[in-house]
């Protein structure tokens, strides 16, 4: 048996009911089921996760997703990120590895997620994230996360610059968007999470900055899937008419 299939990979989805943006998106009817109902069963659909488990501050989360047969774990306190969130959760759970899966993103990839996964078997590998390519013009949005590797796709820096800057006007260069789904090795999301914030995570307003700057390397495994994130109630309305058109 290879060591890919002894690793135990349970998937985290941090559910915050308060959202400046969109105040109780992840309640909200997403035809016929919730943003966080579908996010969950989308996650179990994908067959990927050892156990699937929604890290929530409120009941009404918490109601619906025991609503559809579903794991919940209370959060005990506010927390300013989903990694500090599901790092409490992670604390009473055993695992090789945990992924953060984004409670807003209800429409979860087999392949991506079975690629995150993989990467672990590399016992260098104890942090891994998505990316996928984007155009120069797309790279100018400070919103589009840009992530910059080195020659074994281990993540170099994160802006919201677009990097690498290019000096010779009309060169074409491959531009990579960060995916803000995250795997981590239990005890490097356990230490992670207590570390103080760092000066290019405050400048950059990035957390994933804080693990490069403390000398911890991430692996970034490239996808072709563009997650719709439910970030405003035009993002619910293009999710609905997505759905009814077939996907």
């Amino acid at each position: 048996m290879t060591e890919k299939h002894q690793l135990k990979s349970i998937a985290l989805i941090p559910a915050r009911y308060a959202s400046t943006r969109f105040p109780a998106k992840l309640v909200q009817d997403l035809s016929g089921l919730s943003v966080i109902q579908r996010t969950y069963l989308s996650t179990v659909e994908t067959g990927v996760f050892d156990q699937v488990v929604v890290v929530t501050d409120h009941e009404a989360i918490a109601e619906q997703i025991k609503a559809v047969g579903g794991e919940v774990f209370f959060s005990t306190k506010a927390y300013e990120s989903g990694s500090d969130r599901i790092a409490e959760a992670a604390q009473h759970l055993e695992a090789d590895i945990f992924v953060n899966v984004q409670g807003d993103e209800p429409f979860q990839d087999k392949d991506s997620l079975e690629n995150l996964n993989a990467v672990f078997t590399d016992p260098e590998v104890r942090v891994a994230s998505m990316m996928f390519a984007i155009t120069a013009a797309e790279a100018q949005n400070p919103n589009a996360v840009k992530v910059v590797l080195d020659k074994d796709n281990f993540a170099l820096y994160f802006s919201r610059s677009p990097i690498p800057y290019i000096r010779e006007k009309g060169e074409e260069i491959p531009y990579w968007k960060h995916v803000g789904v995250y795997a981590y090795r239990k005890s490097i999301l356990l230490e992670f999470t207590q570390w103080p914030k760092s000066f290019l995570e405050q400048t950059e307003m990035l957390e994933q900055l804080r693990l490069l700057e403390n000398g911890i390397r991430i692996k970034m495994v490239p996808t072709a899937h563009q997650a719709i994130a439910i970030d405003t109630k035009e993002d619910l309305e293009k999710a609905v008419r997505w759905m009814e058109e077939g996907r």
